[in-house]
């Protein structure tokens, strides 16, 4: 499965950004982790392709939305009310297994970062 990642950028605070991510084939969830600089990779969101259950991280409830097209295989990150502690190299990934949602572990397959820089 190839993962590619899109749409990262530089945005003040309060914008909005969205990020894409196209699969080369359908599986069972896809989810998207950060990394701040200095920091450990983190799970932001989370979503399968069939029956769409999402989950999010704490940190990011009511501000992103994770959403995915079917006939395109691909999944959206919306991203509004962005903070720099946003700031990040975004990953997708996906994966065959259910759970787990919110790990990385539970995920084999990644895609190449993209970076969003949120100014203060």
């Amino acid at each position: 499965v190839q993962l590619q990642a899109s749409g990262g950028g530089l945005v003040q605070a309060g914008g909005s950004l969205r990020l894409s991510c196209a699969a080369s084939r359908r599986t069972l969830k896809m989810g998207w982790f950060r990394q701040a600089p200095g920091k450990e990779r983190e799970f932001v969101s989370a979503i399968t392709w069939s029956g769409g259950i999402t989950r999010y991280a704490d940190s990011v409830k009511g501000r992103f939305t994770i959403s995915r097209d079917n006939a395109k295989s691909t999944v959206y990150l919306q991203m509004n009310s962005l903070k720099p502690e946003d700031t990040a190299l975004y990953y997708c990934a996906a994966d065959f297994r259910f759970q787990p949602l919110d790990d990385s572990a539970g995920y084999d397959y990644w895609g190449q970062g993209t970076l969003v820089t949120v100014s203060s």
